[in-house]
């Protein structure tokens, strides 16, 4: 890595590119003026961290003036960092979903689940997970307001993703941080990727989120993976329905077969033939195929949508 990209969003807001896997545009955080210090959303995972850290500083910001760190949720690539960057931050108090507070003080559940879902290579691509300073830990569950400068920091309540997923408005900019609630968009392509992962995928809530999302009428979604979306607010509707038609192709998969494999198969079978799919496919290094199977399989079972002559 020669340098983090940081770029500027207005309003002294910035996005810094975390070089996740060593590549450029994967996942972002986000850097935000208060009125007297600095706040992040997200820290990426504990293997992005020189890369937090220089963009931290390529922004002209000393590390002593970050105050606050809010996560959209703690999947390892949005907070995995958490604990390892506490004391780079040595001033900021730590926010996340309150039910997900007990698992950043004691990550060990985090740890075993992301080596389900990763096999071997979790360790490599996350990098050590360390519990976060408990009395630095602060419980959210949307409602909650921050100072920035020229506005404020809303808290909102967006689950489907995980149910301890938030997102954050910026009165200033008038965008939300949408973490993956929004779905998976990186630079220079079309496809809105999906993100549905296991362990507590909902739908039903997912939807209401986008919902709640575009009630406020924002004009800049900013994503997780990656970045500035094209076109606001209007893409929080195409995520909609992009989730739907995978919601399609994979129930369908899972009622002749319902194993992993087999409808991570048919993901990208019919991804492959979206025309705005992206030819390098760079978002399966943040949204896999087979992710997406295991969190379909795990909503379908749970939701009783596998039984002969259950509604579609």
């Amino acid at each position: 890595m020669t340098g983090p990209r940081v770029l500027d969003l207005g309003g002294d807001r910035r996005l810094i590119d975390l070089d996740f896997r060593d590549t450029e545009g994967l996942v972002a955080a986000y850097l935000l003026p208060e009125p007297e210090g600095w706040a992040l959303v997200e820290t990426g995972p504990t293997s992005c961290r020189e890369a937090l850290l220089k963009g931290v500083g390529a922004a002209g910001v000393d590390r002593a003036e970050v105050r606050d760190i809010f996560v959209t949720h703690i999947h390892l690539d949005h907070a995995g960092g958490l604990g390892a960057v506490s004391g780079d931050f040595p001033r900021a108090q730590l926010h996340a979903h309150e039910v997900g507070i007990p698992h950043l003080a004691d990550p060990s559940r985090l740890i075993a689940s992301a080596r389900r879902v990763w096999g071997p290579a979790a360790d490599r691509l996350w990098g050590p997970v360390i519990a976060a300073p408990a009395p630095r830990l602060h419980g959210l569950r949307g409602g909650e307001s921050f100072p920035l400068k020229d506005g404020f920091l809303r808290v909102l309540a967006t689950p489907g993703h995980a149910k301890h997923h938030l997102s954050y408005f910026d009165t200033a900019l008038r965008a939300i941080f949408a973490g993956d609630s929004a779905g998976v968009l990186l630079e220079r392509s079309q496809q809105l990727r999906p993100a549905v992962p296991p362990p507590d995928l909902d739908l039903e809530q997912l939807y209401a989120s986008l919902d709640a999302m575009r009630a406020l009428d924002p004009e800049r979604v900013l994503l997780s993976h990656f970045g500035p979306t094209p076109h606001g607010v209007d893409d929080l509707r195409r995520y909609r329905g992009a989730v739907e038609r995978w919601r399609e192709i994979a129930l369908a998969a899972a009622r002749e077969r319902p194993e992993a494999a087999f409808v991570a198969t048919r993901l990208q079978v019919f991804d492959v033939a979206e025309p705005t799919r992206d030819p390098g496919d760079r978002a399966s290094l943040v949204s896999g195929y087979d992710i997406a199977a295991q969190g379909f399989l795990r909503y379908f079972q749970q939701h009783g949508d596998l039984r002969d002559g259950a509604p579609t």
